[in-house]
């Protein structure tokens, strides 16, 4: 009985608060800090980048999954098209994909809470991993009501702020840094303080804060009704989440100048701080804390589905495909929480470093997941014209926006590596493909 399946629990409404739990988390309340001091006010339009080309990722995803009902994820359609291998190094680096976004939220847990307790921040990280790991042993139902109810609150904050940013900007209020104004965008160094190579350098933190947008595909097995909801989830997202992330910036830098947030905070525990209302400052922080912990609930929820498809599909021990008697995949959830737990090590052995490293690999393997799916739509355009004729949900300006898509993911890779604090990461992640390669080489030979 426990093994017929995963169970298709999650509506429309869990499917579509799933992928912006899943985005809007790290990458934005603590990763935009970073991102902020290197670009300054110019942010705003990296975001808008990365944000519209990641949409035509996502159209291209939905046509793709909805052209063949077989299809449960982006190893199925990389499988399809691309052939086994790339079934097997997609399959595994989304995994990994999803183990270093993880690490990144447990690793960001433990900041907030720094913000309260002066403890170790291994120690709430670790906490983290062995919470979400219990919940996401119970049902697949659980999980889609806490992402419900996780991004129900992140929403309602960021709406909250910018409400009241408006109203701060409407009457001018006097902070401590000066009155709340428009012109704080561009009259501390203009809109690019740092010149464009500042703002070049602000797209590794951005593609971060975009990971998870794809998380829909992870999610497909688990829908209700695919037909409906991918496409209905699809259109939304991206235009929510490119209202959240530029619209509450936007607030941000006008509430402050960008010059008076830093990496090493959240903005928008600052900004707070900043106006001078510390209540809402903690109120804040516990906001940031509790999405941190939604992204990483999407990540474990993730990680674990990704190691049972591809187990079930034999790339992978046999043991992952398991499901508990309430049909949750327990040990590959068991297996991506102890991996993920290396975060909260992370966080005890370079504490300074560590967000940053995890960030990058996440970005660059975010960044061939990504690209897999572009190229998979080319191929799918240029040899299955029946099924194109089908399609009543085809991605616009297919291929060509494909091909420019890919040449912003391999300028982003270009940028990460003339950047000192991101170049070891580049250069290190090629060794997880030439791993998973070697894996699959022996893998195949010994079939044969």
């Amino acid at each position: 009985m426990a093994q017929q399946g995963l169970k298709r629990d999650l509506s429309n409404r869990h499917v579509q608060l799933i992928a912006i739990g899943g985005t809007i988390g790290t990458g934005l309340f603590l990763g935009s800090g970073k991102a902020i001091q290197l670009a300054g006010p110019s942010i705003i339009f990296a975001y808008l980048i990365v944000g519209i080309a990641l949409f035509f990722v996502m159209r291209a995803l939905g046509e793709l999954l909805l052209s063949k009902a077989g299809y449960q994820s982006i190893t199925d359609i990389a499988e399809d098209y691309l052939g086994p291998w790339a079934s097997f190094v997609t399959g595994w680096t989304y995994w990994f994909c999803w183990i270093m976004t993880a690490m990144a939220d447990v690793i960001a847990v433990g900041v907030y809470v720094n913000y309260w307790f002066d403890i170790p921040q291994w120690v709430p990280a670790l906490i983290c991993v062995i919470v979400l790991l219990g919940l996401n042993l119970l049902t697949v139902k659980l999980f889609g009501e806490l992402e419900f109810w996780f991004a129900l609150i992140k929403v309602i904050t960021i709406l909250a702020l910018i409400g009241i940013g408006i109203v701060l900007l409407v009457i001018g209020f006097q902070t401590d840094t000066g009155a709340v104004s428009v012109a704080n965008l561009w009259e501390h160094g203009g809109l690019f303080p740092n010149g464009i190579p500042g703002f070049l350098l602000a797209f590794q933190m951005v593609v971060f804060a975009y990971v998870g947008v794809e998380l829909i595909g992870v999610s497909a097995a688990e829908t209700a009704d695919p037909a409906k909801n991918i496409p209905s989830a699809i259109n939304k997202i991206p235009l929510r989440i490119l209202f959240f992330y530029v619209g509450a910036l936007l607030i941000l830098l006008m509430i402050n100048p960008w010059t008076e947030l830093n990496a090493a905070e959240s903005p928008f525990v600052k900004t707070f701080s900043l106006v001078g209302i510390p209540l809402a400052a903690g109120i804040i922080n516990f906001v940031v804390l509790t999405s941190a912990a939604s992204a990483g609930n999407s990540g474990m929820f993730s990680t674990s589905r990704t190691l049972y498809n591809l187990s079930k599909q034999g790339q992978g021990p046999s043991q992952l495909a398991k499901l508990n008697k309430k049909h949750v995949p327990a040990n590959a959830l068991w297996l991506s929480a102890i991996v993920v737990s290396v975060g909260a090590l992370l966080s005890k052995l370079i504490p300074d470093q560590a967000f940053s490293i995890v960030t990058t690999i996440s970005a660059i393997c975010f960044i061939w997941v990504w690209s897999i799916i572009l190229i998979c739509h080319i191929k799918y355009k240029k040899t299955r014209p029946a099924l194109q004729a089908k399609s009543t949900f085809k991605a616009p300006f297919a291929p060509f926006v494909n091909y420019a898509v890919l040449a912003m993911f391999a300028g982003v890779l270009v940028i990460m590596l003339s950047a000192d604090e991101t170049r070891p990461a580049l250069l290190l992640t090629p060794l997880w493909f030439v791993l998973l390669l070697g894996l699959y080489g022996g893998r195949k030979k010994r079939s044969n």
